[in-house]
């Protein structure tokens, strides 16, 4: 019903910037809330930041100041613009939609894109 697939997952040295991007497409009525979860083995996937359909934004302490998450609604698209980037931020991303499917919300996931901060 509801296709979710990230890009933008890669290789980058400390201190450096990646950008994240996620479009949802299918058969829904509406995107509600997006949302940037990570997870590295061994530990639940956390969130990262979140962004509501109206625009309100929540981040992990972790990442507040050097990430970005924004959205495009009329393309059902999130970004998640990481900078100064740490080893520790190191995981698989995966991005959460809540869309609106008949007359319930659900939330679809993507396939998840691995981020790799090292030197």
């Amino acid at each position: 019903q509801v296709l979710v697939v990230e890009s933008g997952g890669g290789l980058v040295q400390p201190g450096g910037s990646l950008r994240l991007s996620c479009a949802a497409s299918g058969s829904f009525f509406s995107i509600n809330g997006l949302g940037w979860y990570r997870q590295t083995p061994g530990k639940e996937r956390s969130l990262v930041a979140a962004i509501t359909r109206g625009g309100t934004t929540n981040y992990a302490g972790s990442v507040k100041g050097r990430f970005t998450i924004s959205r495009d609604s009329a393309k059902n698209t999130v970004y998640l613009q990481m900078n100064s980037l740490k080893p520790n931020d190191t995981a698989v991303y995966y991005c959460n939609a809540n869309a609106r499917v008949t007359n319930y919300n659900a939330d679809y996931w993507g396939q998840g894109t691995q981020v790799t901060v090292s030197s």
